[in-house]
């Protein structure tokens, strides 16, 4: 079945901030000259193509390079319009960078939306010799991150390189792209993922990928009854159905 729940994949980019140091070497900032800015955003409804804006592409940017006033604006009605953010990073990284610039440009928090953060079932379920993002895509055979070349990208776009620029859309749109083929993968390890049957009304379906076909393996038990143990044949997850509870003597 299709979900009604509104599932979008979402990664951002964003300069650096700018500021004065003595040394190289674990030195402290005296003064700050420029704080970091969002530079690009991308972003891919479930079910959609990837999609990716970048300063350059907006009107403002001929005034101001370092203005992300409307991209921000975007990004914001993506997040409000959201019932689930996928992403790698996201809860520590993305979300609380943009949140951040929702609060400089007097934004306010979006409509209330659930995560689901690829780093996050990395750390929890896995040992793997690296938890980013270019590792597990390797690993899982889903494919790699774009070379950028290294920072200089990033000093390229801020100069106003539109070659960087169109580098860097390819580089953050690609990384959406990548994140979904990962969440997928790990999605049967995902113990905690939103219950999609909430989001599409349903009540005998897959938690974790909304998919009816269900197959029961057995029972789980608890200490006052029992609970079907059920198999996607979609995505590979567990779930349990209602308890059954017995009568029995317990402490």
């Amino acid at each position: 079945m299709k979900n009604k729940a509104r599932i979008v994949y979402l990664d951002i980019e964003n300069s650096p901030s700018l500021g004065y140091v003595w040394g190289k070497y674990e030195q402290d900032v005296i003064e700050f000259e420029q704080e970091w800015y969002v530079m690009s955003f991308a972003y891919r409804w479930e079910g959609e193509k990837t999609k990716v804006r970048c300063l350059a592409d907006y009107a403002t940017y001929g005034l101001d390079t370092e203005d992300d006033g409307e991209l921000v604006r975007d990004v914001w009605d993506i997040l409000d319009k959201a019932d689930i953010v996928i992403g790698h990073n996201v809860d520590r990284f993305d979300i609380r960078k943009l949140n951040t610039r929702f609060l400089y440009h007097g934004l306010g928090l979006p409509s209330s939306y659930k995560t689901v953060d690829t780093l996050k079932i990395a750390r929890k379920m896995f040992m793997l010799n690296s938890n980013k993002l270019d590792h597990l895509a390797k690993y899982l055979g889903v494919g790699a991150k774009v070379d950028t070349g290294g920072f200089g990208l990033w000093l390229a776009c801020m100069k106003g390189d539109l070659k960087a620029w169109a580098l860097m859309k390819k580089y953050n749109a690609h990384d959406v792209d990548i994140t979904e083929k990962v969440y997928k993968e790990l999605l049967p390890f995902c113990t905690n993922h939103p219950n999609l049957n909430v989001f599409n009304e349903t009540s005998h379906n897959c938690p974790n990928c909304g998919s009816g076909h269900l197959q029961e393996r057995g029972y789980s038990v608890t200490r006052v009854g029992r609970r079907k143990r059920l198999a996607c044949q979609g995505c590979g997850s567990w779930s349990q159905g209602e308890l059954v509870k017995t009568k029995v003597v317990v402490r």
